[in-house]
């Protein structure tokens, strides 16, 4: 397999698991939310913080999922900053959801359960998943980040030929190394 092919194939694992574990997420925001507006509760901005309690355990939810399947080659093991960061990350695309429930709720005057369920779990998840999944690849659970993951070195050149290729985590590196002993010296 060309180093395209496993990095195409990389990028589509991650995209799926990124949308199961994003499916848990959701699962759990939208049940929550839900609970939360059924509650006999008339305050002024009482959606607004439904839709943010229900949003941080959905982050919590898609933390653990994403450290553990999604990214779990790149995770790192400064944990408190990889949180803070998808904490970040998170609150970045939920700014989506948050935003379309605020403007169809409140400028346009669309009140029911039933539009803000469309205006911040259908509209704002579109528009936030993108967000989302750009910042956890590429800084959060970054390559260049994880302290298990592949990261690319430059390899000793032969004559007339520089190349770079992707060192494998420790792991299977010290079992490449048993199975393949460097060559005696010439």
């Amino acid at each position: 397999m060309s180093e395209k092919e496993v990095r195409t194939r990389g990028l589509r694992f991650q995209v799926l698991a990124f949308t199961a574990v994003g499916g848990a997420g959701f699962a759990v925001d939208v049940w929550i939310f839900n609970v939360l507006l059924s509650l006999p509760v008339s305050a002024h901005g009482w959606p607004l913080v439904a839709k943010a309690t229900s949003t941080a355990v959905a982050i919590l939810v898609n933390w653990v999922g994403n450290r553990l399947w999604t990214f779990r080659d790149r995770r790192r093991t400064d944990t408190v900053r990889e949180a803070t960061e998808f904490v970040i990350a998170s609150l970045a695309g939920s700014i989506a959801s948050l935003a379309c429930l605020g403007v169809s709720h409140y400028v346009l005057g669309f009140t029911s359960v039933w539009a803000d369920n469309v205006s911040a779990n259908v509209i704002g998840l579109a528009l936030g998943s993108a967000v989302r999944f750009a910042a956890y690849r590429w800084w959060v659970f970054g390559a260049e980040r994880s302290t298990t993951g592949r990261s690319t070195t430059t390899v000793a050149p032969s004559p007339g030929r520089l190349s770079t290729r992707a060192e494998p985590p420790a792991r299977e590196a010290s079992l490449a190394t048993i199975a393949s002993p460097s060559p005696p010296p010439e």
